[in-house]
């Protein structure tokens, strides 16, 4: 946490959901990401290293970034819910903090299968700025395909290595769509040592 972070406390579905606002430094944002953790049930919160990465460099682009538990996770109330629940959690995080203007959506490992899904609601509703899904957990869950024009503001991102989410199934989920997925050689699924090159994707992708 830095000196720009705040602790909030939203409403979810059963009850509160702790959540993490970083606001860039000179305090004026461009628009809202909402950040998705990995698998509740493995050790994933919203203090994950790769969570943390998505959020510095969705900030040093000029956006303010919030991260929150799932429910059953730290503060947040409830019992995980097999990623059912979990969207629902980001569905409430998304109507409190950023009910209007921009907003980009990102995740990670069980994350960022449960932001497929987020996407796939939201843009039915209003336009989404930038999507990306790391880690994209396609071998354990039911991905959501992304929709067509949705295409060019996503970023989809896998480590070679990964032995959690084997890439292979990553390229099954994003072949029929045409869905580019930028590959980082000899990288696991979470990204020991290349963070900081994960962050320049990101950061990278954000700036285009």
């Amino acid at each position: 946490m830095n000196s720009s972070t705040q602790s909030l406390s939203l409403q979810g579905v059963v009850g509160p959901l702790e959540a993490l606002r970083d606001l860039p430094t000179d305090g004026v944002s461009r628009g809202t990401v909402v950040i998705a953790h990995p698998h509740p049930l493995f050790g994933g919160t919203m203090q994950n290293k790769v969570v943390q990465t998505l959020a510095r460099a969705f900030v040093q682009c000029g956006w303010q970034a919030v991260r929150f538990n799932f429910r059953g996770v730290g503060a947040s109330a409830g019992v995980y819910d097999e990623g059912h629940g979990e969207a629902e959690d980001m569905l409430s995080v998304i109507a409190q903090v950023a009910p209007d203007g921009p907003l980009a959506l990102a995740g990670f490992s069980f994350g960022a299968f449960v932001t497929s899904h987020v996407a796939q609601a939201v843009h039915a509703q209003r336009p989404l700025d930038k999507l990306v899904l790391v880690g994209t957990a396609a071998s354990r869950f039911t991905v959501a395909p992304v929709a067509p024009d949705l295409h060019e503001r996503t970023l989809v991102i896998h480590g070679e290595q990964d032995d959690t989410v084997a890439l292979s199934s990553v390229m099954d989920w994003a072949r029929p769509q045409t869905l580019p997925v930028t590959v980082i050689p000899g990288v696991e699924h979470f990204f020991h040592g290349q963070l900081p090159l994960l962050k320049s994707l990101v950061v990278r992708h954000l700036k285009a």
